[in-house]
């Protein structure tokens, strides 16, 4: 059996992998996935996948899914490019704490990330924010509050600025607001998560009176120092993260930037 290489960062926010996903063996990525569930977010650093490489290890994670707000790669349809030159003007997309498409009816369940293109070192990074440890530290009561709430999330919501600059450089602005309601508590192997994504979330069922000041609370929980981490990319690093358990955020840069994304379902 090969075990993986692996080193928490610091305050558990996400994992770093080292090992060569050119040659990763089947019982490796069964202690990748194990580590996934745990952690949230991998790092995979200096990897050199091609994009049918890439593809085909982000396979033994599900099905790939569409994301119906951008065009995909000519040439791998699995592959959506995230591009920023330095000539973009305003925020970059996905930049403000979020969960990928949480406004579909089934949201992705995990994000790849493959940097292409980065700029200078220091700039670009991603933050993420681990929910496992933004809903182990609430107060109980409001673990209370929140365990049958489901949040009302849209594609039309405040993050969706970040994104529309970019589906307009693509040709696919335009598109109608969708719509879906989702558990604010999940779990993952027994460990509950906070699922409620800042730059979607528009309402919360069947609470009127309390759901903006209770949306304020979560959105500034969730994303405080002690559950965050930056990652800063070099050519080639891969970022893997679930969805349910992880927030992430581009970071405002000046440069050019170019990511190959691949969401499963």
């Amino acid at each position: 059996m090969s075990k993986i290489k692996f080193e928490p960062t610091n305050n558990k926010v996400g994992c770093f992998i080292y090992t060569d996903l050119k040659v990763v063996k089947q019982d490796q990525i069964d202690e990748i996935k194990n580590l996934l569930n745990k952690y949230g977010v991998l790092f995979f650093k200096n990897q050199n996948l091609g994009p049918r490489e890439y593809i085909n290890f982000s396979s033994n994670f599900g099905t790939p899914a569409e994301y119906p707000m951008l065009k995909p790669h000519k040439d791998f349809k699995d592959i959506y490019v995230i591009e920023r030159k330095k000539t973009d003007t305003g925020k970059s997309f996905g930049e403000g704490p979020h969960t990928d498409s949480s406004y579909l009816e089934s949201p992705p369940r995990f994000t790849f990330l493959q940097a292409i293109e980065v700029p200078e070192e220091g700039k670009g990074n991603t933050l993420f924010y681990n929910q496992f440890l933004a809903y182990e530290a609430l107060p109980k009561a409001m673990k209370d509050k929140i365990e049958n709430l489901k949040g009302i999330f849209s594609s039309q919501g405040k993050i969706a600025q970040t994104r529309e600059l970019r589906m307009a450089d693509h040709g696919t602005s335009g598109k109608k607001e969708i719509k879906s309601q989702h558990k604010l508590v999940q779990s993952i192997d027994g460990r509950k998560t906070i699922y409620c994504s800042p730059g979607h979330v528009v309402g919360i069922n069947n609470l009127h009176s309390e759901q903006e000041e209770l949306i304020n609370f979560l959105s500034s929980h969730q994303i405080k120092k002690d559950f965050s981490f930056s990652f800063g990319w070099n050519k080639g690093d891969i970022a893997l993260w679930s969805n349910r358990s992880m927030l992430h955020a581009a970071t405002s840069f000046n440069g050019d930037r170019k990511m190959f994304r691949i969401t499963i379902k």
